[in-house]
């Protein structure tokens, strides 16, 4: 089984406010195969945000991969977010209504894969993905950063 390591980071400015996404793709070797940076839009929290850089990743992997390879990979998601990642192992709940077709989107792609794993991180573990995150509002907003 193929493993492949994904950092997922989200933010939002204002909380809700403008927010984006970074994404890093490592293989089994933890090198850095391909990043990613997305401007998402307006009126996002950061619970949102985190939500849909796994999602962009997921969807990201079976695009560029491919459904059989997903089916035969293992995939650790590393993400610095303790509310999603604690979600997605059954150990919080989902009360926030914006989450719970995010978290259901996740569940439905996460069946595509051969396993998927979810890996708290403390955030100064997830500084690539944090600085696409920044760049990607840099490219649309000017140069402030979010953290």
């Amino acid at each position: 089984m193929k493993k492949i390591i994904i950092y997922t980071d989200g933010g939002s400015k204002g909380n809700p406010g403008p927010a984006a996404i970074g994404v890093v793709f490592l293989n089994e070797k933890e090198q850095a195969i391909k990043k990613y940076s997305e401007f998402l839009g307006d009126n996002f929290t950061n619970n949102e945000a985190e939500y849909r850089a796994l999602i962009f990743a997921l969807k990201k992997f079976k695009a560029l991969f491919g459904k059989e390879l997903a089916k035969k990979s293992n995939v650790e998601i590393r993400s610095d977010s303790e509310l999603m990642v604690k979600q997605l192992s059954g150990e919080y709940k989902i009360v926030d209504e914006k989450i719970q077709p995010l978290f259901l989107e996740v569940w439905n792609l996460k069946l595509d894969f051969g396993k998927v794993k979810f890996k708290l991180i403390p955030r100064e573990k997830n500084k690539e993905a944090d600085k696409l995150v920044n760049e990607a509002f840099s490219e649309k907003l000017g140069s402030q950063k979010l953290f």
